[in-house]
């Protein structure tokens, strides 16, 4: 699985996220409030979560110890950085794009203080799909049934953002089944129903977490602030939105959450966010550009 996993401190209870470059993977998985078990390779089997990597790769650009102390603190010696310029003390300005946007910091994952050795854990009670939706039209997060799941999964929608495609200076949408398609071999949809089948068997939670726009596409709207994507991601862990009040999309038809601890009330439904309270319906590219559902 394209994924990263933590888990619950003194517990076997873990919870995968899903999600393409950008999306927030790596950032939102270095969580001080649960035990890392990996950023990106994963295995699901009968036993639970498992890691198939020995580190983590990070994005590093705007790298502050403020606002991603975990990872900042990994990247030390022993770590390995690219495109990054530093001065004649070492000090890295992980602000300068002078060469690219796309710096980032590979790290063993004994860096992180918090990661569990070895890194397995117990069956999901959440699985989570990020996506870094471009134009403010997705919520911020949204409850999935199965059948949303596997055709979300499939889909693996998110946007191209500078600093994680060469050439690409403003968000494209782009899609990418099962969040990580280059690394399939069998058929999307055969994945999907292995998912169906793990979230039946394990009574899983699916969530869709849009850590891309609100207010407004790229341009007009803000991205979602970090603080408040880990708030959801919180919220989820603690199993806070399991029972939280949710509205159903009329375009979407997903449940979309609508009180969470932390988080803006205005920001969870995109049309209360935006300015101009239509314009929120300019998704139609967006969604006829998805795959249909098989």
């Amino acid at each position: 699985m394209h994924c990263s996993a933590t888990a619950e401190p003194n517990s076997e209870r873990s919870a995968v996220l899903f999600g393409l470059s950008g999306t927030g993977k790596t950032t939102l998985s270095a969580d001080p409030k649960r035990e890392l078990i990996g950023d990106d390779e994963h295995i699901w089997g009968e036993n639970g979560v498992s890691n198939i990597e020995g580190g983590c790769y990070a994005k590093a650009i705007d790298l502050s110890a403020e606002k991603e102390p975990d990872i900042f603190n990994a990247l030390t010696f022993g770590a390995v950085l690219e495109n990054v310029v530093y001065d004649e003390n070492r000090v890295v300005d992980y602000h300068d794009t002078s060469i690219t946007e796309n710096t980032r910091g590979s790290y063993p994952i004994e860096h992180i203080g918090n990661a569990r050795i070895p890194c397995v854990a117990g069956q999901p009670s959440d699985v989570i799909f990020l996506t870094c939706d471009a134009f403010g039209v997705l919520p911020p997060v949204s409850k999935l049934s199965p059948e949303q799941a596997m055709y979300h999964f499939i889909s693996g929608y998110t946007a191209k953002v500078a600093g994680t495609e060469v050439g690409v200076t403003e968000p494209q949408a782009t899609f990418s089944a099962c969040f990580g398609a280059p690394f399939m071999v069998w058929h999307p949809a055969k994945y999907a129903q292995l998912l169906a089948e793990k979230m039946q068997k394990y009574n899983v939670n699916v969530w869709l977490v849009n850590t891309g726009w609100a207010g407004g596409a790229y341009g007009v709207g803000e991205r979602i602030k970090l603080k408040y994507s880990r708030a959801i991601i919180d919220a989820i862990n603690s199993g806070e939105l399991a029972n939280a009040p949710t509205v159903k999309d009329e375009r979407f038809g997903f449940e979309v959450v609508s009180a969470c601890s932390d988080v803006p009330g205005e920001i969870l439904q995109p049309r209360n966010a935006w300015a101009d309270k239509d314009a929120d319906q300019a998704g139609d590219d967006i969604q006829s550009a998805a795959p249909k559902a098989i």
